[in-house]
């Protein structure tokens, strides 16, 4: 049973959200909060009373965009809590799906929010309130949101082969199609280095381990992955060589 604070400076928009909750069997209450200042006064005398006290939160509902903090400046400050309260945050806006989950947000609920939406965001906190007395391996890692006809969903990593810059976004392709996000290319390569993503160009990142074939054409050299035939700029051809002979064990 889970104790829930919800955070809305629009009042219409928190009743819906408290009235959803509230329905919700898994939750044992929900009260709200108007603005950032509350809740964090609220979270922090909870955090400090203890889980048993009467006051704990389990899980705040946070707003992106409210007057003075915003939601995603509450979760930087919870970040610094001993033992903070998970976040799901429910917000208008798609486009900061990435950076909320840097911070580690259980989920990301888009309005108008649906009552089947949000009882999977629920099931989730409940699963890793469950858990939190265990060792849990940190999906968040494994996975990307992205942005699909006002969904967010995930994207396992590991079905990622390659990244594409366009702008300030990234194009990811899987084998099965391609992906939109609001994140820059060398954002990507920092966060992916570790999981095997080299960047081969200035336009391109790829999974080392989905490299089909290496083509050397007249000094140039390109790779191939499924259908997709990249090129390899002149100042990331030896690194990418090395990197795959090391791994041939040549």
């Amino acid at each position: 049973m889970l104790r829930v604070l919800a955070v809305d400076d629009e009042e219409p928009a928190l009743e819906e959200l408290l009235y959803l909750l509230r329905a919700d069997p898994r939750i044992r209450s929900a009260e709200g909060a108007t603005g950032a200042t509350e809740a964090l006064r609220r979270i922090g005398s909870a955090v400090d009373a203890g889980p048993d006290d009467p006051s704990a939160i389990d899980v705040v509902f946070l707003d992106i965009h409210m007057a003075g903090l915003t939601g995603l400046d509450v979760a930087q400050l919870l970040a610094g809590f001993a033992a903070p309260p998970l976040i799901v945050f429910v917000t208008a806006h798609e486009g900061f799906a990435v950076h909320a989950f840097d911070l580690k947000a259980v989920d990301y609920v888009l309005k108008p929010v649906r009552r089947e939406r949000l009882a999977e965001a629920v099931r989730r906190v409940a699963e890793q309130v469950q858990g939190r007395s265990a060792p849990v391996h940190d999906t968040a890692h494994d996975q990307i949101p992205v942005e699909l006809g006002g969904v967010i969903r995930f994207i396992p990593i590991d079905d990622i082969t390659y990244a594409e810059a366009q702008g300030d976004y990234a194009r990811l392709h899987t084998a099965t199609g391609s992906h939109l996000v609001r994140v820059p290319l060398t954002t990507l390569e920092e966060r992916w280095r570790t999981r095997g993503f080299v960047r081969i160009h200035r336009r391109h990142l790829v999974a080392l381990g989905r490299i089909d074939e290496l083509r050397l054409d007249a000094g140039s050299m390109s790779v191939r992955i499924g259908t997709a035939e990249l090129a390899v700029s002149r100042r990331h051809t030896r690194a990418l060589r090395d990197l795959l002979m090391r791994r041939t064990g040549r």
